[in-house]
């Protein structure tokens, strides 16, 4: 069997399969679930085209690698034939712990498990099903490998998991700031004593690499509406779960009644709960959200009329901490109008933060290498000086409330 594929992608046009090995991986039920899980969670409330999966951004992510592998490969970087299988295999599974749309599992119905924890899991179990053969792969994933520039292509600040995500949520979004010439990047990358650097010519695509990742926060992963309407799953989830605890018993799918019936913390993520981990997706969601929308709880039935209409909660964002009055007020007219717990309006009326950092100086630097063989941070660097700006986190505040009458029926 030919498993030497070759991928069409609206992005990079023709990608090829570049061994065996990871065409299986591709191939496994476990990764073929990303087709059922949105790169971008509940953003295509606000973009309609932002319906592109896990699924897509993995295997632009070893279309991305490949090229970074030859590039540095043509400087005379050593890379062995196992280092640069281990490159593709990590960057393939790197994402393959996310839950339903993307994040909101991880605040719901699991205890402070966090997409990496469950993506290593897959990894390890992958590990056991094809022969040890992800061993080194793990060892990257986990930034333990001894050659730092590996672990950086994966997960650092300029490694290929944002240049991906960056070009194609730009795409399929259509917010053209963020789109970023990641082939350009890649090409002028380079390695000192084992650490990623970017030669000194390329130093403008990433001031422009830098400054689309900080618009791309602000006006598409923290746009308020995607951000209320994710804020929003993640209670209805979590009111699932309480409902669950109390005996009400809720339509769902086997995957999703399980983990609405247990407590599921990283100790209890043994190989069933992994299983069915694995066969939980986007359509389990939204199946329930069909069904549970007739539901006779007051809260459980608006949340899901909420997100399935698109009737969402009104949000203000403030440069300032919300005050608590402001909160009370909203609260007592919910609970006086409907005749409510305060518990019960707390799901609809809520305040929480967003903070936004373009850069972070003291993470894993993009380190910029000039002409004379001198290495400097990119905000030193660079004469643009806003980037010195966009290294410090920007946090604003939001307030969330109904913004008109609540069904009662």
């Amino acid at each position: 069997m030919n498993k030497l594929k070759i991928l069409n992608d609206p992005i990079y046009g023709f990608i090829t399969i570049p061994n065996s090995l990871i065409f299986d991986l591709i191939q496994h039920k476990y990764f073929q679930r990303l087709r059922r899980i949105t790169q971008m969670g509940m953003s295509y409330l606000v973009y309609p085209g932002a319906h592109h999966t896990r699924f897509h951004h993995a295997i632009g992510c070893v279309h991305l690698m490949q090229q970074a592998v030859n590039v540095l490969r043509f400087k005379g970087v050593t890379i062995s034939k196992e280092e640069e299988r281990a490159l593709y295999i990590a960057i393939l599974l790197h994402d393959i712990g996310h839950g339903p749309f993307s994040h909101a599992m991880e605040h719901s119905i699991v205890n402070n498990v966090s997409h990496e924890q469950i993506s290593l899991l897959f990894m390890e179990r992958l590990n056991q099903e094809f022969n040890s053969n992800l061993t080194l792969a793990i060892k990257i994933f986990k930034g333990e490998y001894h050659r730092n520039f590996m672990c950086q292509l994966i997960s650092g600040q300029l490694d290929m998991d944002r240049a991906d995500y960056l070009k194609r949520d730009s795409f399929y979004t259509g917010v053209a700031e963020g789109n970023i010439n990641s082939e350009r990047l890649i090409t002028m990358l380079n390695v000192v004593n084992d650490e990623l650097v970017v030669e000194g010519k390329g130093i403008y695509s990433v001031e422009k690499f830098i400054v689309a990742r900080r618009l791309m926060y602000w006006q598409v992963y923290l746009h308020k509406t995607g951000l209320v309407a994710e804020q929003l799953l993640i209670r209805v989830l979590k009111r699932a779960k309480e409902l669950t605890n109390f005996g009400v018993k809720l339509n769902g799918s086997i995957a999703l009644q399980y983990f609405l019936n247990n407590e599921i913390s990283i100790e209890r993520f043994d190989n069933k709960t992994l299983n069915t981990f694995s066969e939980l997706d986007d359509y389990d969601i939204i199946s329930a959200m069909k069904e549970w929308q007739h539901h006779n709880d007051f809260v459980l039935r608006n949340l899901c009329e909420m997100i399935i209409n698109r009737n969402l909660l009104k949000i203000k964002i403030k440069n300032k901490q919300i005050k608590k009055d402001n909160l009370t007020k909203h609260i007592k007219t919910l609970v006086n109008t409907y005749n409510i717990s305060e518990e019960e309006a707390e799901y609809f009326v809520f305040t929480g933060s967003i903070s936004n950092q373009a850069y972070q100086l003291k993470h894993q630097n993009i380190n910029i290498l000039h002409k004379s063989g001198k290495i400097e941070d990119i905000v030193k660097a660079s004469d643009q000086l806003n980037l010195k700006a966009l290294s410090k986190p920007v946090t604003k505040y939001y307030i969330c409330y109904p913004k008109e009458h609540i069904s009662t029926k």
